[in-house]
């Protein structure tokens, strides 16, 4: 089993754009999923997501959620994070995490806009403990 720890683990999450899929489950019991942008930070995998969306709600409600990360091009690869959510409403937490997510996709500029623009009330950061993470970086080789 592999960790977030481990350095090829987190070069693979953190190279490039690459967005997760978020597993969760409806308040109906659905399984749904979910493309997020994310960051790995000093204590760990986190994302933002709005407290009043499908995604907040089920957290709020179950926090068991699996993340996966996959690689579309040869050789072919995934990281999946099976873990628990934990929620903070915190405004300072809320515009540094949006931010430093943000970063990862668009421009330093537009990123700060980003930061202030999702963090606010009403908005959630999404830290997830990891349970088990499986990774596979080269499923041809």
């Amino acid at each position: 089993m592999s960790s977030l720890t481990d350095p090829e683990v987190r070069d693979f999450l953190l190279h490039g754009t690459r967005t997760g899929k978020v597993a969760y489950t409806a308040s109906d019991g659905r399984p749904l999923a979910a493309p997020i942008w994310f960051t790995i930070d000093e204590d760990g995998l986190v994302f933002n997501t709005g407290r009043d969306s499908a995604k907040g709600r089920a957290f709020a409600r179950d926090p068991r959620l699996t993340l996966v990360v996959d690689l579309e091009e040869e050789p072919y690869g995934f990281v999946q994070v099976q873990g628990v959510a934990e929620l903070s409403e915190d405004p300072g937490e809320l515009v540094r995490t949006a931010t430093a997510i943000a970063r990862r996709y668009v421009s330093a500029e537009v990123a700060e806009e980003y930061g202030r623009r999702n963090g606010v009330a009403g908005e959630l950061v999404v830290r997830v403990r990891p349970t088990r993470v499986i990774a596979e970086m080269n499923m041809i080789g």
